[in-house]
């Protein structure tokens, strides 16, 4: 005759074994290609005219320089947010160094040419709007007639 102790313990059946799936290594997963971001660049301007004030002449719809006494090397990755004081953001996305003024060269300004690599779209129109205003301003007038 079974004990109390025996009759109580649950029969356990085997353990099922789960099917081995290959997995592919994690880059191969994402949809997206990553970057490293070797540097953040955040500046925040009082208003919307003090920023174009200070960048508008520095950027254009493929990228923008940064003057800067401690410009990064070209190639490095970089993420750009530039914003008003609130905190509204004008230009935000992903750059990298594509020109370097080292502090010191002569005749040039110290910092570095960023090319834009990935803007969201609030950003990319910002800029748009920005450099048509620039073009619309040093254009000739046009002569009467």
């Amino acid at each position: 005759m079974a004990t109390k102790r025996e009759r109580k313990t649950p029969v356990r059946k085997p353990r099922q074994t789960a099917k081995k799936t290959t997995r592919k290594p994690r880059d191969e997963r994402r949809h997206y290609q990553r970057a490293d971001l070797d540097l953040l660049v955040q500046h925040r301007f009082a208003t919307l005219e003090e920023f174009i004030e200070k960048m508008a002449i520095n950027i254009s719809a493929g990228g923008m320089f940064l003057a800067t006494d401690q410009p990064r090397e070209h190639g490095t990755t970089i993420y750009l947010r530039f914003a008003l004081a609130d905190g509204l953001p004008l230009i935000e996305g992903i750059g990298r160094v594509v020109h370097v003024n080292r502090p010191g060269e002569p005749d040039r300004t110290a910092g570095m040419g960023i090319e834009f690599v990935s803007l969201d779209e609030d950003s990319r129109r910002l800029i748009d709007s920005l450099v048509l205003d620039s073009i619309e301003e040093t254009a000739p007038a046009a002569a009467p007639n």
